[in-house]
């Protein structure tokens, strides 16, 4: 048996604890967004990624995402996407440390990396709340991890193309929130609006439990992406807080001068723009610049959100305005605050000369939105061939709760 040092070990199974929680978090954040008719139809869609991806990682999606590399020509499409070696877990056992780091077995990574993979579809449900089948759903949850999640997972973590080209993405500002964020605005583009969107949140009070599970599994999310118990990972960690924190006080100044009110949701829309906006840049820049960070965050998001407002796109949870956008300006603002003083693995930024790496940067995240835009949208005509992706008038005027899952959230006869 294999000696592996139980501090990293142990920190690594906590990191990866941290990060399964997010996706409750996440299902009880916009399931007090949602109208009471449409709870858990939005709820069930991200706890049923938690099986359905589980289901995939262990058949295929590991070992696309993480066995082969372009240095070694051992990965396939030029690096776009990894092997099939690992499939089934084949060769791993309890004894086979993770390459990355030996002081942990793979066993660990593997399950630490599900769980990004879990919750990266899961954020794009709130973009189509209450206009999409389960039927449809499934199929998509699927066919979007195979076409877009798994490629830009190796490309960037796993040793393909743009990690051999110089692109850094910490935890997942292009990989996660970039993909997702403008998957979900061809999701909206594609399915149209509500026929109500007046439903006001259900409930404020689930939208802060949920908020507050995300900012404490995002910990477990950027810290536990150093892969080791080291400075790095007190950076990510520090840097985490103060940057959710600066662009949650942001919005709700923002907010409150724009309509004369401190509005408690936006100060937790705030946080959580915060939190996917310094997921890229949190293991890579000082302190200072998470600062400046959360400040851009908590302004530019707004701006994206009202943007998203004025076009008219039914962005029901304002999934691209927080995470699209979010994951898209923290990669970039990566490439102007990186430094090697922070971390010798990393770069040095626009701001201390590293110019061809910033340009990396936003050539990176810009060409993922395009692609993961694209795709998606291509992605849910042809699914639409096979079944049926928008819930019809009369389905969606009785609510996705009682009319695909048959079941309310709250039994009114008894409250």
């Amino acid at each position: 048996m294999t000696n592996f040092d139980t501090g990293t070990l142990g920190f690594m199974l906590l990191a990866t604890s941290l990060v399964m929680l997010m996706t409750p978090g996440l299902a009880f954040f916009y399931g007090g967004l949602a109208g009471k008719r449409n709870i858990l139809g939005i709820m069930i869609q991200s706890f049923v990624s938690m099986g359905i991806t589980t289901i995939m990682w262990f058949i295929c999606g590991y070992s696309m995402c993480f066995s082969g590399d372009l240095n070694s020509h051992t990965d396939l499409l030029g690096g776009i996407i990894g092997n099939f070696n690992k499939a089934f877990m084949n060769g791993v056992d309890l004894n086979t440390p993770f390459p990355g780091n030996p002081k942990m077995p793979e066993f660990v990574f593997i399950a630490y990396q599900m769980m990004f993979a879990i919750i990266t579809p899961a954020l794009i449900t709130g973009a189509f709340i209450n206009r999409v089948t389960f039927k449809g759903y499934l199929i998509f949850l699927v066919l979007w991890q195979l076409l877009v999640y798994y490629p830009f997972a190796h490309m960037i973590w796993g040793g393909g193309l743009l990690a051999r080209w110089g692109v850094l993405d910490f935890a997942g500002g292009i990989v996660v929130h970039a993909t997702a964020g403008f998957a979900a605005l061809a999701s909206v583009i594609y399915v149209g609006k509500r026929r109500d969107r007046e439903s006001p949140p259900n409930s404020i009070p689930l939208i802060a439990i949920g908020t507050g599970l995300l900012w404490f599994g995002w910990y477990g999310f950027n810290a536990g992406s150093a892969l080791d118990v080291n400075a790095i990972t007190g950076l990510a960690f520090l840097n985490t807080d103060v940057a959710a924190s600066f662009a949650a006080i942001t919005w709700l100044v923002i907010e409150w001068s724009m309509v004369k009110k401190p509005k408690f949701v936006g100060l937790l829309t705030g946080a959580v723009a915060g939190l996917a906006t310094i997921t890229p840049a949190a293991g890579f820049v000082s302190l200072p610049s998470a600062v400046i960070i959360g400040i851009a965050s908590g302004m530019v998001c707004y701006i994206a959100v009202s943007f998203k407002n004025k076009m008219g796109w039914d962005d029901a949870l304002d999934v691209w305005g927080v995470h699209g956008v979010g994951g898209c300006l923290g990669t970039i603002l990566l490439g102007v605050f990186a430094s090697k003083a922070m971390n010798a693995g990393g770069a040095d930024g626009l701001m201390l000369g590293g110019t061809h790496f910033f340009a990396k940067q936003c050539i990176a995240v810009i060409g993922a939105a395009i692609y993961a835009f694209i795709f998606t949208y291509i992605m849910l005509w042809v699914i639409n061939k096979i079944t049926k992706v928008k819930v019809d008038e009369a389905n969606e005027n009785l609510g996705l709760d009682e009319a695909l899952h048959g079941e309310k959230a709250y039994d009114e006869g008894v409250l």
